[in-house]
């Protein structure tokens, strides 16, 4: 039966496998585990089935990876032949390997596995896994495996009877590497580009690429429909795209999307490096620009990329060089000039789309500008599947919890993760490994596994590239590390975590969420940790923002500083801004008697980014105060802080429960009564009960050392306990933080602001 050609996910691809939805399976007399004929335009290709994903259900997908389609020349879209296969199991299998593969041991059993199942033919190549260590000169320990005899000579398949030998053969001097080893490069970053490399299109698959789903289907329509099928053009009457500008942070996938579709359509590849174009000699870098797209147009369908566009394309008004200006000037007529292209597409990679010059980002040059942004939960959990698919992980690793724990990395920061996890399982072996040795042991080489405290360590030390310049470490704070404040608690979850985890609540009631809370209170009442825990729980990126460091003498210095703290929030949602002490920087326009007039711009950018023409999408902003009466009036209004809530003063019951959080992980004496202790401390707010539970273990501590020899000192220090005495001696000499007048001032801002008490 004929089925459509579509893409594995990724953590299926490199496997050998077809997944193929269960009505054609049905129709097709095939169950999971059986073997298919796939028939393509050039050739046949046995695969084995898997059963197809529920969104393929009744749709006569048939999902194949890369490698596959390559091998029978189909693409995405197109229909191919499947019947069902009866294939032999092979007797004797004979496989070699390259001669630089410095292993010693009995490799066969290793093969064997990693073989067993797969249909194989003679004169293949297949490429293995053989783990993460330094056994092979052969890049990232995927090692090509040729198939060199079967018995019978045929479409075999190999299972635990086979007898399967392997052989060295000697490496070709300019051995060109595998599928396998080339799609090891697959990360949903920037590639490094190489100058005028101007060849055939790179061996990367789609099944290669995470967490760009969409960007990677806008591009396709912009660039595969045109060239596969241009009579669809020709009878609408217009001209297909001409060009696509991808923009977004670095290390998100931009060079990998252009490599992947050109690949995948099977286009002439030429991409261009901006640094090597340029020239101080008259007219030669333009010339070097004309030769990259005649060669392009001679070799048409075809794709020529230029990444880092700003780099030689910059705004030609900022620019004072001549020879910019004059590339821009050629750029811009052989993309819209007198000669028709062809069947030539320009793609376009920038992290810096507004410094481009404006008039190469109008229709008809780059028709299509696609945001490439950092990657959600799911993406990165594609993008984790890509660079560990022939990692040995052991079953305790969850990608599911990775991706989740993962907020702000882009690709390269995911393909970093897992080589310094593999690094780290590298590390944790090698002092059993024999390293002055020529080979290593194929059985020491198997017996690695990266485990999960491997990844674990692996997380310390790779920080997210997108938050790089903002990111603070959000300390692993819940709600139960926030004592009392249940009713504060429960308006900040409305506030902040409802609209993530209920938005179709929110989308049927037209509910929008709010851009603002304010925190105000006393000193010492919670705010700031309110804010953490808010954050933490709500699986957000949190973004720390201290006042003075946005204040800059320099005019347009501090409200960039603001830009660029919201920019990144957008570009990181779902994530909350955390301004601490907001007073500091947002004080009342016109009553600070700041010459410079830094403060008021701060205020007018706050204003203009909370409630502004571009919409804060999954972006709230948290900001906290004990002088709200200081606040800009302007910031306090509906649509900005939208929310003023009031952290006040901890009642009776409040207390001892900020008793019993501080005093969790301590001993106390039978004597300890928290609620005697709440009842004495009127007046006290969360900061002055942490300092008594904390003095009352200093007195416990002091008198426990006073009363032990040193030699002694060890032994019972699991037993000190902290009584009431200490307690009694912490209470009188701390003194509240609050009285009876600042008391009264917080009421009457309470009554002036509203919120929740």
């Amino acid at each position: 039966m004929e089925l459509t050609v579509s893409s594995l996910k990724q953590k299926d691809a490199g496997r050998g496998l077809a997944a193929v939805d269960r009505a054609a399976m049905a129709d097709l007399g095939i169950e999971n585990g059986d073997y298919v004929f796939i028939d393509g335009n050039d050739g046949e290709v046995a695969a084995r089935v898997w059963p197809g994903y529920p969104e393929d259900e009744d749709m006569g997908i048939l999902r194949i990876d890369g490698h596959v389609r390559r091998a029978i020349d189909t693409s995405i879209g197109e229909r191919v032949t499947v019947s069902a296969a009866d294939l032999p199991t092979a007797t004797t299998l004979s496989v070699t390997v390259p001669d630089t593969l410095r292993i010693e041991g009995n490799l066969e059993p290793i093969v064997k596995r990693r073989l067993k199942g797969r249909a194989i033919d003679l004169g293949q190549n297949v490429d293995v896994s053989l783990g993460v260590g330094p056994g092979s000169s052969v890049p990232e320990q995927r090692i090509p495996v040729q198939v060199a005899e079967t018995q019978p000579a045929d479409t075999v398949v190999v299972d635990e009877s086979t007898n399967l030998t392997v052989d060295q053969r000697p490496s070709e001097p300019d051995q060109k590497r595998s599928t396998d080893d080339q799609s090891r490069e697959r990360t949903s970053s920037d590639s490094r580009s190489t100058s005028h490399s101007r060849s055939s299109a790179p061996d990367i698959a789609y099944e290669d690429i995470g967490g760009v789903d969409d960007e990677l289907e806008q591009v396709r329509e912009m660039i595969e429909l045109p060239m596969r099928y241009p009579e669809l053009f020709q009878q609408l009457g217009i001209e297909p795209p001409k060009g696509v500008l991808l923009h977004g942070p670095p290390g998100t996938g931009k060079t990998l999307i252009a490599k992947a579709v050109a690949n995948e359509i099977d286009a002439f590849f030429t991409d261009i490096s901006g640094p090597e174009i340029m020239s101080r000699y008259y007219g030669e870098s333009e010339e070097q620009l004309r030769s990259v797209f005649d060669e392009a147009a001679e070799n048409a369908p075809a794709v020529v990329f230029i990444d880092e566009i700003d780099s030689i394309a910059p705004e030609r008004d900022d620019t004072s060089g001549d020879v910019e200006r004059r590339i821009v000037a050629q750029l811009l007529s052989l993309l819209d000039g007198l000669e028709e292209r062809g069947d030539v597409v320009v793609i376009g990679a920038t992290n810096r789309v507004d410094a481009i010059d404006p008039a190469l980002r109008r229709g008809g040059r780059f028709d299509r500008e696609i945001e490439v942004g950092v990657p959600d939960k799911d993406g990165r959990r594609e993008i984790l599947e890509v660079h560990t698919r022939g990692m040995p992980l052991s079953e305790a690793v969850s990608l599911e919890e990775y991706a989740a724990d993962t907020h702000g990395f882009v690709g390269a920061d995911l393909e970093q993760l897992a080589k310094e996890a593999a690094m780290t399982a590298l590390r944790r072996i090698r002092p059993g490994l024999d390293l002055e040795a020529d080979t290593i042991d194929a059985a020491a080489l198997e017996a690695i596994r990266v485990t999960d405290r491997d990844v674990q360590r692996a997380m310390c030390n790779v920080d997210p590239s997108a938050l790089r310049e903002v990111f603070v470490e959000v300390p692993n704070v819940s709600w139960n590390a926030v004592g009392g404040l249940e009713t504060t608690k429960e308006r900040l979850r409305e506030t902040i975590q409802w609209p993530l985890e209920y938005g179709p609540v929110f989308d049927e009631l037209h509910l929008t969420a709010a851009n603002g809370v304010l925190l105000y209170g006393p000193p010492g009442t919670g705010k700031t940790l309110l804010a953490k825990a808010v954050a933490s729980e709500a699986q957000s990126n949190f973004i720390s923002i201290k006042g003075p460091e946005l204040l800059n003498k320099y005019v347009g210095e501090s409200e960039k500083g603001v830009r660029e703290v919201f920019d990144k929030a957008r570009s990181n949602a779902p994530a909350v801004i955390f301004f601490d002490e907001i007073d500091a920087i947002a004080a009342e326009r016109g009553s600070n008697g700041d010459g410079a007039g830094v403060q008021e711009r701060v205020v007018s950018q706050l204003l203009t980014e909370l409630d502004g023409l571009e919409e804060l999408e999954d972006v709230v902003v948290i900001a906290t105060s004990n002088r709200p009466d200081l606040i800009d009036d302007a910031l306090l209004r509906p649509g900005r802080f939208d929310r003023r809530i009031h952290v006040p003063i901890p009642g009776e019951q409040a207390r001892r429960e900020i008793f019993a959080v501080h005093t969790e992980h301590r001993s106390l004496g039978d004597d300890v009564e928290l609620a005697r202790f709440a009842g004495r401390t009127q007046g006290y707010v969360g900061a002055d009960i942490e300092a008594i539970c904390r003095e009352a273990a200093m007195e416990a501590a002091r008198e426990y050392v006073e009363a032990v020899t040193p030699s002694a000192l060890d032994d019972g220090v699991d037993t000190i306990p902290v009584t009431a005495d200490h307690f009694d001696h912490a209470i009188k000499t701390t003194t509240p933080s609050v009285d009876d007048a600042t008391k009264h001032h917080y009421e009457e801002l309470e009554r002036q602001f509203g919120g929740t008490p």
